[in-house]
């Protein structure tokens, strides 16, 4: 398989001052080139259906099934991560962000109706890079519960 695209430097959350911004062009290139890596297991043939909620979630798991990818490669596995952060903007009707801290930025996704904020980029490649077996499945059910649970908070 192709190569993953390189992670811009200084990508994960720091404690401290954020400030939530508008992906600039090169935020939505680098999301792009990381979708895109995962997009290309499809056969030509196939990638439009990428499109759909169902085939990015069955191209997950059938990537991390069949272990495609070792628990070292961290560029590969954050390109799953973004495939699952498209599922939940799909699904939930999130909006990728991006978050400016001290340390740099980080790819977030935030729910319009509640203002809350998840961070995508380390749903699956945490998990893999410890070792812990990924359901994406299960792992979308409870994610969509929560920011369901979220939204039926009292304001």
């Amino acid at each position: 398989m192709s190569r993953a695209p390189s992670r811009p430097a200084k990508q994960a959350a720091a404690p401290g001052p954020q400030k939530i911004e508008a992906f600039t062009a090169e935020d939505a290139a680098q999301v792009e080139r990381q979708r895109s890596w995962v997009r290309d297991h499809l056969e030509a043939g196939a990638r439009q259906r990428y499109g759909t909620l169902e085939s990015k979630l069955r191209l997950l798991s059938t990537i991390i099934r069949s272990n495609w990818i070792a628990r070292n490669e961290i560029q590969k596995l954050q390109c799953l991560d973004i495939t699952f952060g498209d599922a939940l903007v799909q699904q939930m009707g999130l909006e990728w962000v991006a978050v400016a801290e001290r340390r740099g930025r980080a790819y977030a996704l935030r729910d319009p109706q509640t203002g809350s904020m998840l961070y995508p980029r380390s749903a699956i490649s945490q998990r893999l890079e410890q070792g812990q077996p990924v359901e994406v499945i299960d792992l979308f059910i409870a994610a969509c519960d929560k920011i369901e649970e979220v939204r039926r908070r009292p304001k």
